[in-house]
């Protein structure tokens, strides 16, 4: 009888100590907003902008396993639209105007699939496909993620040019038209999630 409960002592020890060695957990996690920042950047007949977007929200679920990123099982996030400040009162006006903020409060991104996940000298690159959505249209795009692990914090960034008028936005104008903002805008994120 003790040689039984010796060997199942031994037995359970050794899966301990090969489970303490292969350690997998889900992460889910919701976006810092004091940790993260996003700014879109424009251009003008007159010169260039950038406006900052104040308030974000999010979550994700991120699969490591032995302190590798294995997998990304889900991700959204989104941006206030009435908290996208230039710094310039009539520009931030025009924004929110042309991007009907009173009816689309948010802009949003979700995304739909995982593509690829490549480990990198610094972290990863992660290739995924989502949808943005903001005015009332929503696209698929193809969305690039620098990530890193952090702790238990996982962060991302990365750049995504958005061709506005494909969302059904006029890009804004001010001084009775006379300056005229381009259609594209790219949007410059570093994103943190705990």
């Amino acid at each position: 009888m003790k040689s039984l409960k010796t060997a199942q002592k031994q037995i359970f020890t050794l899966l301990l100590f090969v489970l303490g060695f292969s350690v997998t957990f889900s992460q889910n996690s919701k976006l810092i907003s004091a940790e993260s920042k996003m700014t879109v950047d424009g251009t003008s007949n007159l010169h260039d902008w950038t406006i900052t977007a104040k308030t974000m929200s999010g979550k994700a679920d991120f699969t490591v396993e032995n302190g590798v990123l294995k997998d990304v099982n889900s991700l959204d996030f989104a941006v206030d639209v009435d908290q996208l400040k230039s710094g310039k009162d009539g520009m931030d006006e025009n924004t929110m105007k042309a991007m009907n903020a009173k009816v689309y409060k948010n802009v949003t991104f979700k995304m739909t699939k995982l593509v690829k996940i490549i480990k990198t000298s610094d972290g990863y690159t992660v290739d995924t496909q989502g949808t943005l959505s903001m005015a009332g249209s929503s696209k698929t795009i193809n969305q690039t993620f620098a990530v890193k692990l952090v702790g238990k914090k996982v962060v991302l960034s990365g750049k995504q040019k958005i061709d506005m008028t494909l969302y059904g936005i006029k890009p804004p104008k001010a001084l009775f038209g006379t300056i005229k903002t381009g259609k594209d805008v790219t949007v410059d994120f570093k994103v943190t999630f705990d």
